[in-house]
């Protein structure tokens, strides 16, 4: 009997030390849960990303911060690409491939999240981190309205710097983190075009995939893709990589039941980082882009 009680005194004690353990891991996630979702590239200050003379630089106060984004400018642009790229790296990798953008004749705007690039301070709330999104939007949104053409010649050259053309089109596109952001700011604005690359159901969803023994709950960036895209009402392409381990396909099929007038693209072959290395995709988005 006293051999029993000492086997069971001895398994409370190993239970209550895993517990424990678990609790402390819990803990941990909740307190550092940014270094696991975001991994940002710092840059100098004097670190120059492009010298191509269409390129400028865009500035952005926000509270507690200033945020980097560069614009790539065409004389008479046919619309605006606002890109929000995902959460590794900065603009030195990001802002890339831009004859795609010249040749569908787009401006095109890409922003650093806090601490990402040249942009100061860091992310400490999904809020916080819209609110960002938001801000740039707006800084830029003035110039690129649908109504922006029917103003004439000299009043749009005065206003956004170079001729405008009627019907200017707003075509957000969001890859990975990017893609919930994209999607909660084009159910905002009702841009005219809303491209989401390699998207998720909802952060939540994807980390139940990844870590099912973390409670849902306990996640301060939710990031709901699956409730704002359905209240996007202009022209919606998914596009996924076949092979995505870290976002699976599977995401942009749920999603698409959800909003089943959006266009899906799949990549044969592609997976996640390898994504925009497949003309496929360049051409898909090259045709959209014109679209």
């Amino acid at each position: 009997m006293r051999r029993m009680l000492s086997t069971w005194v001895s398994v409370a004690s190993v239970a209550a030390l895993l517990l424990l353990l678990y609790a402390l891991v819990l803990a941990l996630i909740a307190w550092r849960q940014e270094s696991l979702l975001f991994y940002p590239q710092v840059l100098p200050a004097t670190h120059r990303i492009s010298n191509e003379t269409d390129v400028h630089d865009l500035w952005t106060d926000v509270p507690g911060a200033r945020l980097h984004a560069l614009h790539l400018r065409r004389p008479a642009p046919d619309g605006l690409v606002f890109f929000l790229h995902g959460n590794a790296g900065s603009l030195d990798s990001w802002f890339v491939d831009l004859d795609l953008y010249r040749r569908a004749n787009v401006d095109l705007v890409m922003l650093d999240y806090r601490g990402y690039g040249k942009s100061s301070g860091s992310i400490t709330s999904e809020a916080q981190l819209m609110a960002d999104v938001r801000a740039v939007w707006q800084q830029v949104a003035q110039h690129y309205s649908p109504k922006a053409g029917q103003a004439d010649e000299a009043d749009r050259a005065s206003r956004a710097g170079r001729a405008g053309k009627a019907g200017l089109r707003r075509i957000f596109v969001g890859r990975s983190l990017g893609s919930g952001l994209a999607a909660m700011l084009a159910a905002e604005v009702q841009p005219e075009a809303t491209i989401l690359v390699s998207p998720y159901f909802s952060m939540r969803a994807l980390a139940a995939e990844h870590y099912p023994w973390v409670p849902g709950a306990l996640l301060r960036y939710p990031l709901r893709t699956d409730q704002a895209l359905p209240r996007v009402s202009g022209n919606v392409l998914l596009v996924h990589g076949e092979r995505d381990t870290v976002i699976p396909a599977s995401h942009t099929a749920r999603l698409q039941a959800l909003v089943p007038q959006a266009a899906v693209s799949i990549i044969e072959g592609a997976g996640h980082n390898d994504l925009q290395s497949f003309p496929a995709y360049r051409q898909q988005l090259l045709q959209l882009l014109r679209r």
